[in-house]
């Protein structure tokens, strides 16, 4: 730009920094196309805002291909004068599924590790949930549309569990509530695995999934000493004004290309 214009690298700074603009920055975007957007929005935002009497919201998902990965030499820690260090290089072990629901209401986490993440790891979850709730309660599960998520198994095996409480209990035992297509940022449980990625398996050293497995259960074993809770702040009716402002950036952008 400098040479195109005949001035110097200087000037051309002075104007980016002038008029806040940043070209060797770049964010990433995706904005969802599914036809259901706003109902779909809107029954999960309602889960957040105003949550259900006599039920639990259960924010769930899957974080799969958690990889124990050795580094080939030990890093330094953080201390004055340095930044922690680690080496680029490293071995890899295997890796694991981290199952996880947070409970909205609450924090805690309820969990299942396993080796794979098809339908019949996440049927093996529902049941594990379906035995650690109270009784008597309807589960309002916050999920996207992974194809597991509606395998006709875990519909069959939902809609019998539904059957039999509602002859004890009046209502459905388990509800699932699919956040619209390319909206995982809807499932707060997205933000555990944020803080669990960060705290614990990106920047490890693993010589083995085992190894992996046990910082994971001591991980959120402390959390569990002091549950964290996400909550939603954020107004429905904003966000969709966002959204539709995105769009038509977009459109835009898309008509004069």
């Amino acid at each position: 730009m400098a040479r195109a214009a005949d001035v110097s690298p200087a000037s051309v700074q002075r104007l980016w920094t002038s008029n806040d603009i940043k070209p060797h920055l770049t964010r990433t975007f995706k904005l969802s196309t599914d036809p259901d957007f706003e109902p779909k929005f809107w029954d999960v935002i309602g889960l957040y805002l105003h949550p259900p009497a006599k039920a639990l919201v259960l924010c769930c998902d899957e974080k799969s291909q958690c990889q124990a990965l050795e580094r080939t030499q030990p890093g330094l820690p953080l201390g004055l004068g340095h930044v922690k260090t680690k080496t680029h290089d490293y071995y890899r072990h295997g890796t694991i599924t981290l199952f996880a629901a947070l409970n909205y209401l609450d924090g805690k986490i309820s969990r299942f590790l396993a080796p794979h993440h098809t339908h019949a790891e996440w049927l093996t979850f529902l049941k594990r949930l379906d035995r650690e709730m109270p009784d008597g309660v309807t589960l309002h599960l916050i999920v996207d549309n992974y194809a597991t998520h509606k395998h006709e198994r875990v519909r069959s095996w939902i809609k019998w569990r539904n059957q039999r409480h509602r002859s004890g209990a009046g209502s459905d035992r388990i509800v699932q509530h699919f956040v619209p297509t390319s909206s995982s940022w809807m499932n707060l449980v997205e933000r555990f695995f944020r803080d669990i990625t960060q705290d614990v398996i990106r920047d490890g050293s693993f010589s083995s999934v085992k190894e992996l497995v046990q910082a994971i259960e001591e991980y959120l074993s402390d959390r569990d000493l002091s549950p964290k809770r996400y909550v939603w702040k954020a107004e429905g009716a904003a966000i969709l004004a966002k959204i539709k402002r995105a769009r038509e950036a977009a459109a835009a952008e898309a008509s004069n290309v």
